[in-house]
């Protein structure tokens, strides 16, 4: 068998064109029907070219429901939504056997899927449920299967986790355990809408609704815009800056800062390294570009590590937060790896 031409799958002109149109034409759709939020579209919408799963961190009120239910209106999707209470079981959300009689007479076990067999699942408010049943959604936001009674049943293609979180009660509410957190491709934060924006919503849409989508894309186009995202290219000196930045989390890296020495308890594992890799890719391709570039990680970098990087206890008593620890790294990594003496970069400026 002959080696596979390793130019046979770069992106051609013709083909990236379509998708970036499609892709903004999506991106504008959200911005008309939640108003106030475009560069947190933008980002949900890299999230869901990764196919990665998404955490949503806000107060309530500030349209992280809608913005899962409109995307998924304008993805064509089957949609799935799932409150999470302290008594709900694992049985709620992946499904369970019950006994049935067939026609036959005789009594078999059958198994009536759960909210999990669809495309698109909202856990909304995920932290509210018990640690046993958080744990449920971890082989079926990894492997996109389900194993009950030792038998895997294949979720459908794609599966996406949207979940929503409230930072501000704790009473009945469980932290998500970090391997659950690495799950997570993004952990984004959905801020307050600022006065205009508060405007615009009271002045235009009756108690609040937003309007719904006027158009959906097809399941062929969907399927298009993953086949495009295989063929953004990454090039060498990207991947190393990535692996870098991965790395660069460890408190014992070499090109750690002082602050991740200090304060970081648990560094970021290799799947922050690939989710930076295939949010880079979708934020090349909503560019409009062929070709992954250092800008694409940095805009990503921060969403993927923020829930992946745990600080430890003198971090919470010094006021220190992992933004500003990701942030920092991420201002002092010399993107080219080029580590130019102090002096020598000012004779180059110069």
């Amino acid at each position: 068998m002959s080696k596979q031409d390793p130019h046979e799958k770069l992106l051609q002109p013709d083909e990236l064109q379509p998708a970036v149109e499609l892709t903004s034409k999506v991106h504008a759709e959200l911005d008309r029907i939640l108003i106030g939020r475009s560069e947190l579209h933008r980002m949900v919408l890299v999230g869901i070219l990764s196919q990665g799963h998404i955490l949503l961190e806000g107060v309530p009120g500030v349209g992280k429901t809608a913005l899962v239910k409109a995307l998924g209106q304008l993805l064509n999707l089957d949609f799935s939504r799932v409150q999470f209470t302290p008594d709900l079981m694992p049985g709620d959300i992946l499904g369970t056997h019950i006994l049935q009689q067939t026609p036959e007479g005789e009594r078999e076990m059958t198994f009536q899927p759960g909210p999990v067999f669809t495309n698109i699942l909202l856990a909304d408010e995920i932290n509210r449920a018990s640690p046993k049943t958080q744990s449920a959604l971890l082989e079926a936001m990894q492997e996109r299967s389900v194993t009950l009674l030792g038998n895997t049943r294949s979720l459908p293609y794609p599966f996406f986790v949207l979940a929503s979180q409230n930072p501000i009660e704790l009473e009945g509410t469980y932290p998500l355990p970090e391997a659950q957190l690495d799950r997570f491709l993004f952990k984004l934060i959905v801020p307050n809408a600022d006065v205009d924006v508060l405007d615009d919503i009271i002045s235009t849409r009756r108690r609040g609704e937003p309007p719904v989508p006027t158009w959906s894309i097809s399941a062929k186009q969907l399927r298009h815009l993953f086949d495009v995202m295989d063929k953004i290219y990454l090039p060498k000196p990207v991947s190393r800056y990535i692996s870098r930045l991965a790395a660069s989390t460890h408190p014992n890296a070499p090109e750690a800062t002082e602050e991740v020495k200090k304060y970081v308890a648990y560094a970021a594992s290799p799947r922050a390294a690939i989710a930076m890799a295939e949010a880079s890719r979708a934020s090349a391709l909503l560019s409009g570009r062929p070709t992954v570039g250092f800008e694409d990680v940095n805009t990503v970098a921060a969403s993927v590590l923020n829930h992946r990087v745990i600080l430890n206890y003198q971090a919470r008593f010094d006021g220190v937060d992992t933004f500003s620890v990701v942030n920092g790294i991420l201002t002092a990594l010399d993107e080219a790896d080029l580590n130019l003496p102090d002096d020598l970069e000012v004779q180059s400026a110069s």
